[in-house]
């Protein structure tokens, strides 16, 4: 652990209520020393959010168990760690909109979630009326220099899309910077779950990113489960992790064949839908949804259907072979590499800093899988691999999705060959039913963290991060010193959530 923060927790009493990380209560100077610590390295940082009057931030030291640290807000201000660690730059601003608690002496002050549309400042603060403004009045930072011309993109674009703007300045066909705006898709999923029972609050949750609702209800089940003092079934856990996998599979092979569209390699686009779409049937069947959304809950999962394993072993054994051959085309098709080759490259310091998880992590050296280093059921002893390759490029992203694939195709096989009987699903307390809970799954593009406070039976606070927090800055940095045609295929490669990110 960080020696500065090691020493900082030494003697800190922690918040008896808060499972399974520790809690930590700061002062200013905690807080303030706790950034530094993150400025220092080895320390991740986890999330950072906000709350009626504190804040609260989740660290991991690396190698060792995560905590949460928190700090009563005074004055409506809390000293920024923004300054001292740059990813937590954006997670402040969103705090600022949201809650209206100001960061002192941060690096930017621009508003983040709030495009001015609201009526309103800090919904889920004080609320005071605010004018409205034009959303379009945003500061972008100031680019110099000669012969450069700036290219608005979005937020509206072609296609069934999210929203989101980028701001490209280039020289010529060369970007020299890239900045995002984003926050159009902002839903208030943070006002949607607080007072919610757990029930709608479970529904609210599974739909903050489609493609990521098992990832999500996944994530919010374990950390009600956590708060509760409950665990779920050993059925339960095993369907939790063919569920996770299946969505983890349909989403990479969706990824990989858009990747080779936007490099014209139409064929590959063509299996990888049909591969997906296999996936999602034999989803269907088994579990009654394609998206299998809503199917985890606290406490359990819904039953699969009678012959639900036999069809999916089925379907992994029509797509396989055909998939392995889907990857010799990708690999022995020179004019695919020379567009997924050495472009849109991030380096392992950029994914260290951010702590940045998923394919974006992996694929340029930084050897994390929440599934491995924090595990959870029924993760834990289950024999598979994390990939992990260093070239950081297009090229890389595409190798981590496919050998993820393989994995998860080898998981499917080993826990499908003997789900245990038994219930599905363990009843939640029905008397003292408060508590607070933390925890991470691992979906698709990386870690999702999930903290819920119960309060009565109800959700007090609920905040759920998306991976893609870690992952939008690092796009900027990787489409540096590229072309602007090359743009799609870097965005894609990491293909990052709007809903997820806007929350």
């Amino acid at each position: 652990m960080s020696e500065r923060l090691q020493a900082l927790l030494a003697n800190r009493p922690q918040v008896a209520a808060h499972k399974p990380w520790p809690r930590y209560e700061l002062d200013d100077a905690g807080w303030s020393a706790a950034g530094q610590a993150l400025g220092e390295g080895g320390v991740d940082l986890l999330g950072l959010w906000g709350d009626k009057d504190e804040v609260h931030m989740a660290l991991r030291a690396v190698g060792q168990p995560p905590c949460v640290v928190s700090l009563r807000v005074r004055n409506e201000s809390f000293p920024s760690i923004g300054r001292y660690h740059l990813p937590a730059i954006r997670l402040e601003r969103a705090i600022r909109d949201l809650h209206g608690h100001a960061p002192i002496s941060t690096p930017d002050r621009r508003p983040w979630l709030d495009h001015g549309a609201w009526g309103m400042r800090a919904p889920l603060g004080t609320r005071p009326p605010a004018a409205r403004r034009d959303p379009a009045a945003y500061e972008f930072l100031p680019v110099h220099g000669e012969g450069l011309h700036q290219i608005p993109v979005g937020p509206v674009h072609a296609g069934i899309i999210e929203p989101g703007h980028f701001r490209f300045t280039a020289n010529g066909e060369t970007v020299v910077r890239l900045e995002e705006r984003l926050g159009y898709v902002h839903k208030g999923i943070d006002g949607l779950t607080a007072g919610a029972d757990l029930e709608p609050a479970a529904k609210v949750v599974a739909r903050i990113s489609g493609d990521s609702t098992v990832a999500y209800s996944f994530a919010f089940a374990r950390a009600v489960e956590e708060a509760l003092g409950v665990t779920p079934p050993p059925r339960a856990q095993i369907l939790r992790g063919v569920m996770a996998e299946l969505e983890r599979i349909a989403n990479h092979f969706g990824d990989i064949g858009a990747i080779c569209n936007d490099a014209s390699f139409a064929l590959a686009h063509a299996y990888c839908g049909i591969f997906r779409e296999r996936v999602l049937q034999a989803a269907d069947r088994t579990f009654g949804h394609r998206l299998m959304m809503d199917r985890i809950v606290p406490g359990g999962t819904e039953d699969m259907a009678p012959g639900g394993a036999r069809s999916i072993v089925q379907t992994l054994d029509e797509i396989e072979p055909q998939f392995a051959e889907i990857v010799r085309l990708y690999d022995d098709t020179p004019s695919l590499q020379d567009r997924t080759c050495t472009t849109g490259i991030v380096g392992n310091d950029l994914v260290t800093l951010w702590a940045t998880g998923g394919h974006v992590g992996r694929a340029s050296g930084r050897d994390f899988d929440s599934r491995r280093n924090l595990p959870y059921g029924p993760y834990p002893g289950a024999a598979f691999d994390v990939p992990v390759l260093t070239a950081g490029d297009v090229d890389a992203r595409v190798w981590v999705r496919i050998r993820e694939i393989e994995q998860s195709i080898k998981l499917l096989r080993t826990w499908l060959a003997d789900v245990p009987a038994g219930s599905t699903r363990q009843p939640l307390p029905t008397t003292d039913i408060s508590g607070e809970g933390v925890a991470m799954v691992e979906a698709f593009r990386g870690d999702v963290l999930m903290w819920v406070r119960i309060t009565d039976g109800r959700i007090a606070r609920c905040h759920a991060r998306d991976p893609s927090w870690f992952q939008w800055p690092l796009l900027e940095a990787a489409i540096e010193n590229n072309i602007v045609a090359d743009f799609p295929l870097c965005n894609k490669s990491f293909n990052c959530s709007y809903s997820g990110h806007d929350l």
